[in-house]
């Protein structure tokens, strides 16, 4: 039975989420609002939720004038996200899975190898000469999936966490006297068990992948077809931004700027960028919190 401390503790703290919800959602609806209101109305009314002038004309020019390179981008962009989620939940697994292993010969120089990525990093400059000049990954398609994305330390703790505390030793125990060996206990056993910690590592490797323009900005220069859905329209808004900038010293280019929706088409580009991270969300909420509330016991 609940105590009245306990029912207070709830309402609060369910106030306290409503707000926090809010203060999340609400600038993502005034975004797609702004989207959908008319470049003319935000100049002169500024924002609303109540815009008094609807249109669409931000994405129609979007697409109209870059609709083939965009339906191209999002198009590596989902390629990419999907690769690099895979490799990166099948490596963080083989790692974290050897880490939790306490019999495992070098356990302790290995995990202070993973922490110590956490805390130091080679730099810019030596990062992008052993990529390019080693690895030559500059202008390809592995420019986008293998620079600091394919593992992350934080995930291999916190998975490595899950499979100390979330896996029991008896039922290893128990496969191992069956006769299994480490790969069908790993296979058959520990990850039917880590399915709440890895739809979290996945969850987070997919919203790296999918928000990173970082690499594609730094390793893309000549080919722009590989160019992600970030990218290009990261480059949109430095177009407009310069075209804007510098409408005095271009001839006959005031009647052009006129057509270009210059602030609604910054909504319509971040709304454009972050949609399908909102589609997807909800179908893995469950084992996100699942796995982010067992995956942060200390192991």
């Amino acid at each position: 039975m609940r105590t009245r401390e306990d029912k207070i503790f709830n309402i609060v703290g369910n106030i306290v989420m409503i707000i926090l919800t809010l203060f999340a959602l609400i600038p993502i609806a005034l975004m797609f609002i702004s989207s959908l209101t008319s470049n003319a109305a935000i100049l002169q009314n500024g924002y609303s939720f109540f815009p008094k002038e609807w249109s669409i004309y931000a994405y129609e020019w979007i697409f109209s004038f870059n609709g083939g390179m965009v339906i191209q981008a999002y198009g590596v962009s989902f390629f990419i996200t999907a690769v690099g989620t895979v490799c990166s939940v099948l490596l963080t697994i083989g790692l974290a899975y050897g880490l939790s292993k306490k019999g495992l010969p070098g356990r302790g120089i290995l995990t202070f190898y993973v922490v110590f990525t956490m805390l130091f990093n080679g730099g810019l400059v030596p990062t992008y000469i052993n990529y390019t000049n080693v690895f030559h990954i500059k202008d390809t398609i592995f420019a986008l999936l293998v620079p600091s994305l394919l593992m992350n330390a934080f995930n291999v703790l916190l998975m490595k966490s899950y499979f100390v505390t979330g896996v029991p030793d008896e039922i290893i125990e128990a496969a191992y006297i069956d006769g299994a060996n480490e790969l069908t206990t790993l296979t058959k056993i520990v990850v039917p068990l880590a399915k709440p910690i890895i739809a979290t590592i996945a969850m987070f490797a997919g919203i790296a992948y999918w928000n990173d323009w970082n690499n594609g900005y730094i390793y893309i220069v000549k080919r722009t077809e590989l160019f992600s859905i970030q990218n290009l329209l990261n480059r949109l808004m430095q177009n407009i931004n310069a075209l804007t900038q510098n409408a005095s010293s271009v001839a006959n280019v005031n009647q052009g700027l006129a057509e270009i929706p210059s602030v609604t088409v910054r909504m319509a580009i971040a709304t454009l960028g972050i949609l399908p991270i909102i589609v997807v969300y909800p179908f893995i909420q469950k084992n996100f919190v699942k796995g982010i509330t067992l995956g942060g016991v200390k192991g």
